[in-house]
């Protein structure tokens, strides 16, 4: 499939811009529909500036006439969706976007996918995929031990988690109802380069780098599997290529840190690089923790790992000492992302 035409919806954002060049850097050609809410950045993308195989459409998924143009323009080989809203604290302030894209959207998506897919050949229609990128947050939280498999019942605690669980669920029916040839992918959080500075890498550094406190939710106790975003695009790539259909596939990066523990990190990797009279450390501020506020995530990979043969290449270490680099070489990147109304200020308190 390395020579088809990817759909990619939510490719100015943070993942999907890193899917959009690595996409191209593999030789796809790639459309990328974005509505370029503030989270979506065409900063993030100048690098596919200039390449023949790149298209830029501003639209909205939940515009079906729109996205029935779109198909009807180019001969498309598969859907990779990432557009959504994806921040929890975001979800509790305003659910409501999260229900009109990530469900509703999604629903107009799989409608205008379906369509399309129906005027394809039988050998079109046998190579074409929808691939529906999603979170591990739907499985709710965990205690001490164990892990999410793909099996795990879907439990989610916010309203974010439960839109993305729905938009799961609609892509599944549209599987086993219209037989729609879908794959989707639940990741851990994810982190590197290009990350709008709402989720807690980026606010940490960009904090740290301007010597305001770093706020750290209830005792920093709670653990996420953090994936190098490159990683994550290398997995979206093996599913679209070797993926089951129908099936779900678990991706992390099997590296699970408390936020106190990532937090730690980066501070000592910026008190290495910008020599300071005081350690980095010393900026950490506990404050209210956010409602709802899930545990534990960890994520089974098993499954991808032994069917695709797919492993993250990234340990934390590795991956975090790489996006901290990629932060300090890029603040005027960051000075321009915060020039709208996002001022690194706390979220989600309801």
């Amino acid at each position: 499939m390395s020579n088809g035409c990817l759909l990619v919806t939510g490719g100015a954002g943070f993942i999907g811009s890193n899917f959009v060049l690595e996409s191209l850097n593999r030789g796809f050609e790639v459309i990328n529909i974005d509505k370029l809410t503030y989270a979506g950045n065409l900063e993030n993308l100048a690098a596919a500036n200039g390449n023949e195989k790149y298209h830029f459409i501003q639209a909205d998924i939940v515009d079906r006439e729109r996205l029935d143009q779109v198909f009807a323009q180019h001969d498309i080989s598969a859907v990779v969706n990432f557009a959504a809203e994806s921040h929890v604290d975001r979800s509790i302030d305003g659910p409501a976007a999260f229900v009109e894209t990530n469900v509703v959207g999604t629903f107009q998506l799989l409608q205008a996918t379906l369509a399309y897919w129906r005027s394809l050949s039988p050998a079109q229609q046998s190579a074409f995929r929808f691939l529906h990128v999603s979170t591990d947050e739907v499985y709710g939280s965990l205690g001490k031990e164990g892990a999410f498999k793909e099996t795990t019942p879907y439990a989610p605690n916010s309203p974010y988690s439960a839109s993305k669980a729905a938009s799961d669920h609609l892509v599944r029916a549209y599987h086993h109802t219209y037989g729609l040839p879908v794959v989707t992918t639940n990741c851990s959080n994810n982190y590197g380069p290009y990350q709008f500075p709402e989720k807690l890498i980026p606010v940490v550094i960009m904090k740290a780098l301007n010597g305001e406190s770093i706020p750290i939710y209830g005792d920093g106790a709670n653990i996420r599997d953090w994936l190098f975003v490159a990683d994550h695009c290398d997995a979206i790539l093996a599913v679209l290529e070797k993926g089951r259909l129908g099936e779900t596939y678990n991706i992390g990066g099997e590296s699970e840190k408390t936020n106190l523990e990532v937090v730690h990190t980066i501070c000592a990797l910026l008190d290495e690089r910008q020599k300071k009279s005081h350690p980095h450390r010393e900026l950490i501020k506990f404050v209210t923790d956010r409602p709802g506020h899930d545990r534990r995530y960890a994520m089974d990979i098993t499954k991808i790992s032994t069917e695709l043969g797919w492993l993250p290449r990234e340990s934390f270490e590795s991956g975090i000492a790489k996006t901290v680099d990629w932060y300090l070489s890029n603040q005027t990147w960051c000075g321009r992302v915060l020039d709208g109304s996002y001022r690194l200020q706390r979220l989600g308190l309801g």
